[in-house]
C-alpha cells in the first residue's frame, strides 16, 4: 500500500458518512435517549427509583450497579492507556494501528466513569456544593473524592498523550480533513512546527513510561481497589489481593474492548489491510493471558476465603459461590479462554467474528462480577445491620438503563471523533504497510 492509498484509507471515514453510520449514530442515540428517560425519573423522584435502600435500614445496599460500573469503566480506561503506552514505550508495532483507538476509548470510559459518580449522588448540583468545595481538605479521607482526583489526573494526562499525537497528523492530513473544522484545527495545530516532531516523540515516551508505572502502582493497581480493600470491615473487599486483582480486570475488559472498536471499523470502512488479520490474532492472545491472570486470582479469593478463613470472610465466600450470577460471570469468562486456547492450538477455529463474540461475553462476564464484588462486601459485613433483615439487591430499570446509555455515548463518541480526526495513526501506514503487505493467520 503507497503511502498516497494509506492516507486516502485512514481518512476514509472522515469523508462521507455510510449507511452503516448512520445507522450506528441512530442507535447509540436511541439507547443515550432510554436512559435519560429513566435519569429524569430518578432527578424527580429521587434514587429510591433505583431501589438502593438506606444501608441497613431497609436491609439492602447503598452502592449497587452504579459503583460496579463506575469500576468497571475506570478499569476499561485505564486498561486501554495501558496498551498504547506499551506500544509507544516496548516497541510492540503490530498494534500500532488500534493504539489510537485505545486513548480514545480511555477517554470515553473515563467519561462515563465520571458520570456515575454524577447520577450516583442524587442531585449533580452536589459535586459544586459539597464535593468541590471539600476537596482541599477532604482528599486524604473521603473515597469520593479521592474518585474525582484519581479521574481527572488520569483524563488530563490521556488528553495531553492524545493531542501531542494528533497534531502531527493533522498537519500530514490537512489536505483532506474537512474545512467544516478548520477551527478546531487551528485551534489543535497553534505553535506547531515540524521541528517539534522529535522533542513531541521524547515526551510521547516519557508519557507512556509515567502511564505504564502509575496504572498498575497507583491507578487502577491502587487507589481504586485501596478505597475498598483497606477496609477490614468488609470481609468481602478487604485483602491484599484486590490490586492485582482489579488490574487483571481492567486489561482483560480493555482489550475486549479494543478488539471490538477496532472489528466495527474494520467492518465499516473496509480496512483488511490497515488492521489485518494478525493485529486481532495477537489481541486474541493478551485477551487470554489477562483472562487467565483473571481466574487465577479469584480461585485465590475463593480457596483463601474458605479454608481456615476467618468466620465473616468465610461467610462472605460461600455466599458469593452460591449466588449464580458469579458463576456465569466465571463462566463467561472461562469459555472466552478456552475458545482462545483452542484457536492458538488450531488457527483455523480463529476468526474475528468469533473473538467480537467473545470480547462480548467477557465484557459482560467482568461487568457482572465488579458488581457482584460491590453489592456482596456491603451485605455481609463484620457488624451486624440488618438486625434479622437479608439484604436484598436487584438492578432496577433505572440502574440498567444506565449501562445502555454509558454504551451508547461511548459509541457516538467515536462515530463524532471519526468524522473529525483519523482513528489511527499515520504511523501506522508509514511503519508498516510501505515495506510489507500483510500475512494471512494461517495453521
Amino acid at each position: 500500500m503507497s503511502t498516497d492509498v494509506g492516507r486516502e484509507t485512514l481518512t476514509r471515514p472522515i469523508r462521507s458518512p455510510s449507511k452503516r453510520y448512520v445507522g450506528a449514530l441512530l442507535a447509540a442515540l436511541a439507547g443515550i435517549a432510554v436512559w435519560l428517560f429513566f435519569y429524569y425519573r430518578q432527578l424527580s423522584n429521587g434514587l429510591i427509583v433505583t431501589h438502593l435502600a438506606d444501608w441497613g435500614s431497609a436491609g439492602g445496599v447503598p452502592w449497587g450497579m452504579y459503583i460496579g460500573a463506575f469500576i468497571w469503566w475506570v478499569g476499561i480506561a485505564h486498561g486501554g492507556i495501558i496498551l498504547s503506552a506499551a506500544v509507544r514505550l516496548l516497541g510492540m508495532d503490530t498494534y500500532q494501528p488500534v493504539a489510537r483507538m485505545a486513548e480514545l476509548l480511555t477517554i470515553a470510559a473515563l467519561s462515563c466513569a465520571g458520570l456515575y459518580i454524577l447520577i450516583h449522588v442524587g442531585r449533580p448540583d452536589r459535586l459544586v456544593t459539597s464535593v468541590l468545595p471539600a476537596w482541599p481538605w477532604r482528599v486524604q479521607w473521603s473515597p469520593l473524592v479521592w474518585d474525582v482526583t484519581v479521574i481527572t489526573a488520569y483524563f488530563v494526562l490521556t488528553a495531553t498523550y492524545l493531542l501531542l499525537t494528533i497534531r502531527y497528523d493533522i498537519h500530514r492530513l490537512r489536505d483532506r480533513l474537512p474545512d467544516t473544522f478548520e477551527p478546531l484545527y487551528k485551534a489543535l495545530m497553534v505553535g506547531y512546527s515540524e521541528k517539534e516532531d522529535k522533542i513531541v516523540e521524547r515526551m510521547v515516551w516519557w508519557l507512556a513510561f509515567a502511564i505504564i508505572i502509575m496504572a498498575p502502582l497507583l491507578l487502577h493497581g491502587g487507589v481504586i481497589p485501596w478505597l475498598f480493600s483497606l477496609l477490614p470491615s468488609m470481609a468481602g473487599w478487604h485483602g491484599g489481593v484486590q490490586g492485582p486483582s482489579f488490574l487483571s480486570i481492567a486489561l482483560t475488559s480493555a482489550v475486549s474492548g479494543i478488539i471490538i472498536i477496532a472489528a466495527a471499523f474494520r467492518y465499516t470502512y473496509d480496512w483488511e489491510e490497515l488492521i489485518p488479520d494478525q493485529v486481532f490474532y495477537g489481541l486474541s492472545k493478551w485477551l487470554g493471558f489477562f483472562a487467565l491472570i483473571f481466574l487465577w486470582l479469584q480461585l485465590q479469593q475463593v480457596m483463601t476465603g474458605i479454608f481456615a478463613a476467618p468466620t465473616t470472610l468465610q461467610h462472605a465466600t460461600e455466599v458469593k459461590l452460591s449466588t449464580p450470577a458469579y458463576w456465569v460471570a466465571i463462566g463467561l469468562v472461562g469459555l472466552g479462554l478456552a475458545y482462545i486456547f483452542a484457536s492458538a492450538l488450531k488457527a483455523s477455529l480463529f476468526s474475528i467474528p468469533r473473538i467480537v463474540a467473545v470480547s462480548f461475553a467477557i465484557l459482560g462476564g467482568t461487568l457482572v462480577e465488579k458488581t457482584l464484588f460491590v453489592v456482596e462486601g456491603l451485605q455481609h459485613a463484620h457488624f451486624q445491620l440488618y438486625d434479622g433483615v437479608p439484604g436484598n439487591y436487584v438492578p432496577s430499570p433505572v440502574e440498567l438503563s444506565s449501562i445502555l446509555g454509558a454504551v451508547g455515548i461511548v459509541v457516538a463518541f467515536f462515530l463524532v471523533v471519526s468524522k473529525v480526526i483519523p482513528v489511527v495513526e499515520l504511523h501506522a501506514i508509514q511503519d508498516h504497510h510501505d515495506d510489507a503487505e500483510p500475512t494471512e493467520v494461517s495453521d
